[in-house]
């Protein structure tokens, strides 16, 4: 019998996704069955609306009182160093989930994209606001580190240490306040496995402040984690050998705008996590706190950049993006919601840092499919197509119309490059008046 090579599994993936936006959700459910993404529990599951009753809500958050459910897709086409993936998405945004897939398919069949993790500690933070002899305090806290940190390694974090992870290592900062303060900041460094960490962490640090006290004689005043975590970042790269010149400049220079300019950089990462975000949300983390530390990150330098770069290596584009992704596949939400569970079983999540490097792989990919547009035919052109759907939804035409309406609204956007909620109110209404037959102006 012959063996399947890795190659050929390769192309049957990428063969089962053609066409795929184009098929029923009973088709879809079909072909991810066969990929083995899903399993026919896990359809049911989808079928049926996934949660029913607020009990499990009440497990999460105060006072529920329902859920506010968001469309789940799958993004298509990502190979993601060297496995294929379909990757699930939860968010309302039209032509995310579009954009997303038809990207990573020119990734996938052009050139590769590669992830790693820089670093395995998350940060916690220790204040002294107003220290009164900051070198005699950093001084004692040095000498005292390993008994620190083996301290709260024991009496603390010792699940953490039985899985590989635990305290690292304690730093001390010093900040200078407008008012002539100086404030002392302990830096707790914690490798949270596949875990967040916010809790441990926290528990960590306010473990430390009592001895820290007793030591040193200052006084703590807050303990907490910290969501700038560049001691742990996750890289994704891009490669497109050979790529067409003029494109490359292109997408070159409007890269550069954002790394110059906070205006374009906003909205540029705003961009990349259009992919980050709507898999956090399906998996159940944190996704405020990854914006926060990603925001702060690309502010590091003393002003606000994108926090992906584009430059052409030679004949290459080669896109990279840097920022820390602190997520965890194990506690929380993440075990207890039953469609986070499926979706990390979807990717084949082992680790946390699997997961991460996902995410910043879609962000980049995500991030390159918008410049390519900017920089070519414009925004308008993919995603206020798209974007017809929901306004013909929005005037509220029925099953049978909105496909003559769509195709209206679509005629409408290629002759004048615009389309509102007003002119689709106007096209329907003059569609109810001639008898839903469609007047196309030439």
């Amino acid at each position: 019998m012959e063996q399947v090579t890795d190659s050929e599994k390769s192309q049957d993936f990428a063969q089962q996704f053609k066409g795929f936006s184009r098929l029923s959700s009973a088709e879809r459910f079909q072909r991810l069955q066969a990929l083995g993404v899903l399993s026919p529990a896990d359809i049911d599951y989808l079928k049926n609306g996934g949660i029913s009753g607020i009990e499990l809500g009440e497990k999460f958050i105060e006072n529920v009182i329902g859920y506010m459910q968001l469309p789940l897709g799958v993004a298509t086409n990502f190979r993601i160093d060297g496995r294929d993936l379909a990757i699930p998405m939860a968010v309302e945004e039209t032509s995310i989930v579009a954009a997303a897939s038809k990207t990573a398919r020119w990734v996938r069949d052009e050139g590769y994209l590669e992830t790693r993790t820089i670093g395995e500690s998350i940060i916690g933070q220790i204040q002294v606001a107003d220290c009164s002899n900051f070198e005699h305090f950093k001084n004692i806290v040095e000498s005292k580190k390993e008994d620190l940190i083996e301290m709260a390694n024991r009496q603390v974090a010792s699940g953490m240490v039985k899985r590989g992870g635990g305290v690292r290592d304690i730093q001390v900062r010093s900040i200078q306040c407008e008012n002539d303060q100086l404030m002392a900041v302990v830096h707790v460094y914690l490798d949270a496995k596949d875990a967040m960490g916010a809790n441990i962490v926290n528990q960590v640090c306010e473990f430390l402040k009592i001895p820290l006290q007793a030591l040193t004689g200052e006084k703590v005043t807050m303990c907490i984690l910290s969501n700038l975590v560049d001691s742990k970042v996750t890289e994704a790269k891009v490669t497109l050998p050979n790529i067409d010149p003029e494109l490359g400049e292109k997408i070159e220079q409007a890269s550069l705008f954002a790394q110059v300019d906070p205006y374009r950089a906003s909205t540029s990462n705003k961009g990349v996590l259009n992919g980050i975000d709507p898999i956090l949300v399906a998996t159940g983390n944190d996704w405020r706190a990854v914006e926060a530390g990603i925001h702060a990150f690309a502010a590091r330098s003393g002003q606000y950049r994108s926090i992906t770069q584009w430059k052409m290596r030679g004949k290459d584009l080669v896109g990279v993006f840097q920022a820390p992704i602190i997520v965890g596949t194990v506690g929380g939400v993440t075990q207890l919601h039953p469609t986070a569970k499926m979706c990390l079983e979807m990717m084949k999540i082992k680790e946390a840092s699997d997961l991460a490097r996902i995410c910043a792989a879609v962000g980049l990919v995500q991030n390159l499919g918008a410049i390519k547009a900017l920089s070519t035919v414009g925004i308008i052109a993919g995603h206020m197509k798209l974007h017809i759907k929901n306004l013909v939804m929005a005037v509220g035409a029925t099953e049978k119309e909105a496909p003559a309406l769509q195709k209206k609204l679509e005629e409408v956007l290629l002759s004048t490059g615009r389309i509102s909620t007003r002119q689709a109110m106007d096209a329907i209404k003059e569609m109810r008046t001639k008898g839903h037959k469609v007047v196309v102006s030439s």
